[in-house]
């Protein structure tokens, strides 16, 4: 009996927890404070994001259009997609919260923004991690590339690293929403410190729970790219001709961008502290991987891409009925 009301009096605990944090509302500061800035930086995200959605969007189709690149390298061109939809969830908020004076985003749509974010975020980090596994076995083994990266093998890599940033952010999503929240929340982003900071409850697990996982997976990651970058270089170093060094380095020189930027960004994140006076750098670097790293992917690491030129030529020359006329 004692421990069926014990039972009784947590569920309804849990209840009224449930019930105060959907009610609870947040909102989404951005640069509310420079409002001489809202319509300038309006200008140029949505520039940004339009450039973001039609290189994205392009290297899909010219992709899927030509046959040459039906290839294990090109195979992972959903980074492509997942930087779409990855600046599809956070930029469209970020436009809307800099022409609108109602900055607030209900509880349910805050944690659905930070779920789907989570996903797109974790994704990148392990197909980035992929890619350079893929440019490890091109350098160093280019004579059985074609058997070694199946395109089983690839089509198992990408939904592993689907899976795996689902499994996270459910489980990111499950700890957050462990925590109770309290009347009108403000937030500078959907990081989930952030979202960590304003609650009414002790965020002491969420905490741990996501700075082992990040930690797991900025770490697993960065060893897999070491890893095949050493034996890369290694590999090149050995190669008598000239002009073979050139272009194995011209090969792997694109994604090396794409990875800098991508993990130097994360681990800034996370090394600036959480005080007053580091948040507007907090912001900056937010927006940047956000928002201008999903433009920047397609330019460094496809569209330099002596093949992909040729394609996206081709396609223009042929296909377009404007340049027919």
């Amino acid at each position: 009996l004692v421990s069926s009301n014990y039972s009784n009096e947590v569920t309804v605990a849990n209840m009224k927890q449930e019930n105060r944090s959907a009610g609870a509302m947040f909102v989404l500061l951005g640069f509310s404070e420079y409002p001489d800035l809202q319509v300038p930086l309006f200008m140029v995200f949505l520039t940004i994001y339009m450039v973001t959605v039609a290189r994205n969007l392009g290297m899909i189709v010219i992709i899927r259009i030509d046959p040459k690149l039906h290839t294990p390298m090109y195979f992972f061109s959903h980074l492509s997609f997942v930087d779409f939809c990855y600046s599809s969830v956070v930029t469209p908020k970020l436009l809307e919260n800099l022409v609108v004076k109602d900055r607030t985003i209900s509880f349910t749509g805050c944690i659905t923004q930070f779920f789907l974010a989570c996903i797109f975020v974790v994704t990148e980090t392990f197909m980035l991690a992929v890619m350079a596994y893929d440019r490890f076995v091109a350098v160093c083994n280019p004579l059985l590339y074609t058997v070694t990266m199946s395109p089983k093998l690839c089509f198992l890599l990408v939904v592993a690293s689907y899976s795996w940033s689902i499994v996270c952010s459910l489980t990111f999503t499950y700890f957050l929403l462990t925590l109770s929240f309290c009347g009108t929340n403000f937030i500078n982003n959907f990081e989930h410190a952030a979202i960590v900071a304003v609650s009414c409850s002790d965020p002491y697990i969420s905490q741990k729970v996501i700075l082992v996982s990040t930690t797991f997976n900025e770490i697993s990651s960065v060893i897999i790219i070491l890893t095949s970058y050493v034996f890369i270089f290694i590999t090149i170093m050995k190669m008598p001709s000239t002009g073979r060094r050139h272009k194995a380095s011209s090969t792997c020189a694109s994604h090396l961008t794409a990875i800098s930027i991508f993990h130097g960004t994360i681990l800034f994140l996370y090394c600036v502290s959480n005080s007053k006076g580091s948040w507007l750098m907090v912001k900056v670097a937010s927006v940047f991987y956000t928002v201008v790293i999903p433009m920047l992917n397609p330019l460094i690491y496809s569209l330099r891409n002596k093949d992909v030129k040729e394609a996206a030529r081709k396609i223009v020359n042929t296909k377009l009925p404007c340049h027919k006329l």
